[in-house]
């Protein structure tokens, strides 16, 4: 009996598609590990914590980095994920040439909802892959931030992180890229989602 395989595209082919028009510009995809996907629909929540972020992020990094959203990241040779945001390093082009390598990436951000499986396992084992130091994970079920650093390698094909913190939505957290600059959870996590209220 003949085995089915999964076509995985080169970031190469990936681009060569994107480029002859084959994806139309609503297409919420990215490409991990060689395959195309397609990226969960945004509830309320997630679309208000995004919003938040957007109002307080580039007041904190003002000029010292760049701050993107929903935009390519490209990391190993067959990913490119475009992370909620990703506040990466100043270039003179800014980013004309290529879209950000792992090199240049100071902090990844996911806001997380129906999808938080998947940040969880599959983006957290491909930032760590590709060595991306600090990984923050809004998680919108459980009202709190997961902060993830030390990328390291379990075992031949295993990746994660040897620091996990969990930070409360009325607490603080300091940006790692910049220690001395800190974030107010309380002014991200839509009030609806703080569960420990009660």
């Amino acid at each position: 009996m003949a085995t089915v395989q999964t076509k995985r595209f080169t970031l190469a082919e990936y681009h060569k598609l994107t480029d002859m028009g084959f994806f139309h510009e609503d297409d919420h995809i990215e490409l991990i590990r060689g395959e195309i996907i397609q990226m969960a629909a945004k509830g309320k929540a997630h679309e208000t914590c995004l919003r938040r972020l957007w109002k307080e992020l580039p007041k904190l990094v003002g000029d010292k980095a760049t701050l993107q959203s929903q935009a390519p990241i490209t990391l190993l040779s067959n990913s490119e994920p475009e992370p909620d945001f990703a506040i990466v390093n100043n270039r003179d082009d800014d980013y004309l040439a290529t879209h950000p390598l792992a090199t240049d990436i100071l902090l990844v951000i996911e806001v997380s909802d129906s999808a938080f499986d998947y940040d969880k396992n599959v983006k957290l084992a491909l930032y760590a892959e590709a060595g991306i130091s600090n990984y923050w994970i809004f998680n919108l079920v459980e009202s709190h931030l997961e902060e993830y650093s030390e990328p390291y390698q379990h075992n031949q094909d295993r990746y994660g992180y040897l620091k996990k913190q969990i930070i409360l939505y009325n607490q603080t957290v300091n940006l790692p890229c910049f220690p001395d600059l800190s974030l107010d959870l309380s002014t991200i996590f839509p009030p609806q989602t703080n569960i420990y209220d009660a």
